[in-house]
C-alpha cells in the first residue's frame, strides 16, 4: 500500500487484505522459539498467552511474563515468511518490468522504489535490525524527558524474535483519555511535534512507521514502540533539509533552487527559468495561505513534485519522510486541532541550524580555505594582467567606458615591467654566484672574472632601476 509505487485504485484493493491475516498455530510458533535459544516457550516464561496480541504479515506479538516477574511483549516471525516475502517481491518486480501499471506523477521512479521496498523488507526480517534501531533511537532520545523508549530483552532477541519490555499505556490519539487524566492536548501534541522534528532535522533517524497504533502514552510520556521500519538520513541531506526549511522560511527561491539541484538527480534538461517559475509560484500560494491551513507533508510535497516536473529524480529517503509526516500531521490534528506545525517547525529549524553552525566548524577546514583564498587572491594581479591585455590586443568584446583608462594601463605596465626587470636582476646575481664560485673562465685573486663582471652589470641594472622609481615618485 505504498503511493510512491502504485496508484489509488490498487492501494485500495490491497488495502483490504490488511484485515485477512490469519493466525499461525502455536506449535509452529514454539519450533521457530526452540530452534533460536534452544529452550521450549513454557520453560523460557512463567507465563505466556498463546492467543496473539496482534497478527501481521511478517509476525505475530504475543505478551508473556519473565521468570521475574517482568510483563514482556514477544514478537515471532512467521514460519518461512522469508522465502515467502521474497517470492512476492520478485513477483512485483516482473510486473513492473513486463506490465503497464500506470503511477500517474510519482515523486520516486517505481522502479527504484521497488529496489527500496526489496531492501527494506530485508532489513525488517532480520530482527537484529529493529534490536538495534531500538537502541539508536534510545541513544537518540536520552536527553528528552517526554519521550520514553522500551527495553529490549537481549536474552530472547534474534534475527526471528524481538522480546522488549511491556507499555501499559494508551493510544496518543485516545483524547477521551488524554482528557480524563488531566493532559493539556495542546502540549502533548507540542511535544510530539518537537520529538518528530528533532529526528528529522537534528538525527537523521526517524520513526517510519508513526501511525496511532505505534504511539503511546506512557507514565506521562511519549512512548514510541515497533521500531521495524526505520528512515535515515545521510549527513548531507539532513543538511540539506534544514537548508531547505529555512529557504522555505525566508521565501529564497534561489538557495532552495540549490537545495534541489544539490540533492536531486538530474534526469534531463533542467530548465532553471521554469524551475524559478514553478517554485515561486508555489511560494505565492502559500505567502496567501494562512499557516493552520498550511500542511508540512503537502509542501514539502508539492515541491519535490516541482522538482520531479523539471527532470529532478529526488532521493528515495523522502518517500519514507513524506509519508511519516503525512501520518504525523493527522496524529496532531486529531490531539490538537488548532495545532500549526510550520509555526513549530519553522523556528525550531532556524535554532538548530544556528548551533549547528558554530558545532561543525571544523578548524583544519577553516585553515585549508583560508590558505586557498589567500592562493587565489595571490592570482589576481596576473588574472588583471591578462584581462588587459586581451581587451588591448582586440581579443576582447567587452565595452568599457571608464576615465583615463589608457593611463591606468600605462602605469600598470610600468609597474609588471619594474618587477620583470628585478627578477631579472635576481636570475642573474644568482647565476653569477654559482660562477664566481666555479673555476670557470680566466681569474682575478681566484675570484671569476665573468662573475665579478656580471655582478657589476646586475649592480648597474639595479642601480638604475632605482633611480627610475625615484624619479617616478612611487617609491
Amino acid at each position: 500500500t505504498r503511493p510512491d509505487i502504485l496508484s489509488a485504485p490498487y492501494i485500495k484493493e490491497l488495502s483490504k487484505l490488511q484485515d485477512s491475516v490469519p493466525e499461525d498455530n502455536f506449535s509452529d510458533i514454539n519450533k521457530i522459539f526452540f530452534e533460536e535459544f534452544n529452550i521450549s516457550i513454557e520453560d523460557a516464561f512463567l507465563n505466556f498467552n498463546r492467543k496473539p496480541l496482534a497478527s501481521a504479515s511478517i509476525s505475530q506479538v504475543y505478551s508473556a511474563k519473565l521468570h521475574n516477574n517482568e510483563e514482556v511483549i514477544v514478537k515471532i516471525q512467521r514460519p518461512e515468511i522469508k522465502e515467502k516475502m521474497n517470492m512476492d517481491l520478485a513477483i512485483l518486480r516482473k510486473i513492473f518490468t513486463l506490465g503497464k501499471i500506470k503511477t500517474f506523477d510519482t515523486l520516486i521512479d517505481p522502479k527504484e522504489a521497488i529496489d527500496e521496498l526489496i531492501n527494506a523488507t530485508n532489513l525488517e526480517l532480520d530482527f537484529n535490525n529493529e534490536k538495534e534501531n531500538i537502541k539508536k533511537f534510545k541513544y537518540f532520545n536520552k536527553n528528552l524527558k517526554c519521550i520514553y523508549v522500551p527495553n529490549t530483552i537481549d536474552k530472547y532477541c534474534s534475527s526471528k524474535i524481538i522480546t522488549m519490555e511491556k507499555i501499559h499505556g494508551f493510544k496518543i490519539t485516545d483524547t477521551k483519555s488524554l482528557d480524563k487524566l488531566n493532559y493539556d492536548k495542546k502540549d502533548v501534541a507540542h511535544k510530539l511535534a518537537i520529538s518528530i522534528l528533532k529526528q528529522i532535522f537534528e538525527d537523521g533517524f526517524f520513526h517510519g512507521d508513526p501511525h496511532p497504533g505505534n504511539i503511546f502514552i506512557y507514565e506521562g510520556k511519549i512512548c514510541y514502540i515497533d521500531f521495524g521500519i526505520m528512515g535515515t538520513l545521510s549527513s548531507d541531506l539532513k543538511n540539506y533539509l534544514n537548508k531547505a526549511m529555512v529557504a522555505v522560511a525566508f521565501k529564497d527561491v534561489d538557495k532552495l533552487i540549490s537545495v534541489l539541484l544539490s540533492i536531486g538527480i538530474k534526469k534531463g534538461y533542467i530548465n532553471k527559468n521554469n524551475l524559478f517559475e514553478d517554485i515561486n509560484y508555489l511560494f505565492d500560494i502559500y505567502l496567501s495561505t494562512p499557516l493552520k491551513n498550511i500542511k508540512m507533508s503537502t509542501m514539502l510535497q508539492e515541491v519535490f513534485e516541482c522538482a520531479n516536473r523539471n527532470n529532478i529524480s529526488l532521493p528515495k529517503e523522502l518517500t519514507m519522510l513524506i509519508r511519516s509526516l503525512i501520518i504525523i500531521e493527522g496524529i496532531l490534528e486529531k490531539i490538537d486541532p488548532n495545532i500549526q506545525i510550520l509555526d513549530i517547525a519553522i523556528p525550531y529549524v532556524e535554532n538548530n541550524n544556528k548551533v549547528n553552525f558554530f558545532k561543525n566548524i571544523d578548524l583544519d577546514e577553516l585553515i585549508l580555505n583560508s590558505y586557498k583564498t589567500a592562493e587565489d587572491l595571490s592570482k589576481i594581479p596576473t588574472k588583471t594582467v591578462q584581462l588587459l591585455n586581451s581587451i588591448l590586443n582586440g581579443r576582447s568584446k567587452i565595452q568599457l567606458n571608464v576615465n583615463n583608462l589608457d593611463r591606468s594601463i600605462n602605469e600598470l605596465n610600468k609597474m609588471i615591467n619594474r618587477i620583470v626587470f628585478a627578477l631579472i636582476i635576481s636570475s642573474m646575481i644568482i647565476g653569477f654566484s654559482f660562477i664566481l664560485n666555479s673555476n670557470i673562465g680566466p681569474k682575478f685573486y681566484d675570484i671569476s672574472i665573468i662573475g665579478i663582471l656580471g655582478y657589476l652589470i646586475a649592480a648597474f641594472m639595479g642601480f638604475w632601476l632605482l633611480i627610475s622609481i625615484i624619479k617616478s615618485g612611487k617609491l
